[in-house]
């Protein structure tokens, strides 16, 4: 008979969230025979309530086991839970990779490597752990049949899998998104980023992913016009429903100076305004901010196409939708529907709308007191 170890309950931090996980081997399971030499240790240092002597004694069960993978690889993994408890992070992690290079695809030991790392604020680390349990969560369920084993009870098993597995799978989920909102570094929080898409491809966080992805790759940041398009076409490919995506391009490519990018950007802003539902009577702050945006592309696109026509209705409904919402992108809105009247020489509606626009402060402002200025003149002149 075998026994699969178990760890004592330990405790992790997202955030402000306190998570508990009870560690119950996953894919790669860590079993010690009941009544083997092994075991028998394993139940004498279980026993021992000083912790010096316990890490001691894990450190000497790990060399006198040395030719068992198994027993090696629960005896680094609990060498470094001591450490972590300790306080010596660094060795935690050591000893914690060590772990891993025996049971790879162990997900109890990826979240406590996981809890380390972000303990550590190491958030290479820590998405580095989050991924490979991400490959793993994935991989649930999709395992070839054993030769000889029933459906209905490989179904099972298989469920029973998933279900154990969900608590873990959950926790690096979690931190690995929380990898990427903590994370100062553009390039690196890129690159988590893709590594984050790779490994959770249906992550319940997709859509703040992107818009981290939005903000990372555009001015200000990375400023990474090319890499930009490329990662909102692939996420549309996985959902071609996705906000944060459609507005992203659409955004992007209303300034794209190649040809074609304008046209571009007229179909995303529309497909965003169809997808966001912002006029819906259930449509709450997030929609009514995605359509308001979406709107102002067009209106913009619109001008840029020599369509002033056409931009008023989208500009009107953008200025309605943001109001309320987001003070700057309501006050481009404003600024885009004030040039186009003025562009159509309707100088008093063009003068309400920037007389508007002037009160927000932000890099709008200064914009919007210059055309204003330029309107009055010309009012002026008309008298």
């Amino acid at each position: 008979m075998k026994r699969c170890v178990r760890s004592l309950v330990f405790f992790v931090f997202i955030g402000a969230l306190l998570i508990v996980v009870r560690a119950s081997a996953q894919i790669d399971k860590i079993a010690i025979p009941a009544g083997t030499p092994e075991d028998h240790d394993l139940v004498a240092i279980s026993n021992e309530q000083d912790a010096a002597k316990k890490l001691a004694m894990y450190q000497d069960f790990v060399q006198k086991y040395s030719a068992n993978p198994s027993a090696v690889a629960y005896g680094d993994w609990q060498i470094s839970q001591a450490y972590q408890a300790s306080g010596d992070l660094n060795k935690a992690l050591d000893y914690g990779d060590k772990a891993l290079a025996g049971a790879p695809r162990n997900l109890d030991i990826l979240v406590s490597q996981a809890s380390v790392a972000q303990q550590a604020k190491s958030n290479a680390k820590l998405m580095s752990y989050a991924a490979k349990g991400g490959e793993v969560c994935a991989s649930l369920g999709k395992q070839a049949k054993p030769e000889g084993m029933s459906d209905e009870e490989f179904n099972r098993r298989m469920e029973d899998d998933k279900n154990a597995s969900k608590n873990n799978c959950d926790f690096l989920e979690s931190a690995g998104f929380n990898a990427i909102a903590s994370e100062t570094d553009a390039k690196n929080r890129m690159a988590e980023i893709e590594s984050f898409s790779v490994a959770f491809p249906d992550s319940k966080f997709q859509n703040d992913v992107a818009n981290y992805a939005m903000y990372t790759l555009g001015p200000g940041q990375l400023n990474d016009q090319a890499r930009l398009f490329a990662y909102g076409e692939k996420t549309l490919a996985a959902n071609p429903n996705s906000l944060p995506a459609l507005l992203l391009l659409a955004g992007a490519y209303v300034d794209d100076p190649k040809a074609g990018g304008v046209a571009k950007a007229v179909t995303y802003s529309q497909k965003a305004i169809v997808v966001a539902k912002a006029d819906q009577p259930d449509a709450d702050k997030t929609r009514k901010l995605s359509g308001g945006i979406a709107h102002s592309v067009l209106g913009y696109a619109y001008i840029k196409q020599d369509k002033s026509g056409a931009a008023i209705p989208e500009l009107k409904s953008a200025v309605v939708l943001l109001k309320g919402q987001d003070d700057q992108q309501y006050a481009i809105a404003l600024y885009r529907l004030g040039f186009v009247y003025a562009k159509l020489n309707r100088v008093s509606e063009s003068r309400e709308v920037l007389t508007e626009a002037v009160k927000i402060s932000g890099p709008v402002q200064a914009m919007s007191q210059d055309l204003l200025t330029k309107v009055n003149a010309a009012r002026a002149k008309g008298k």
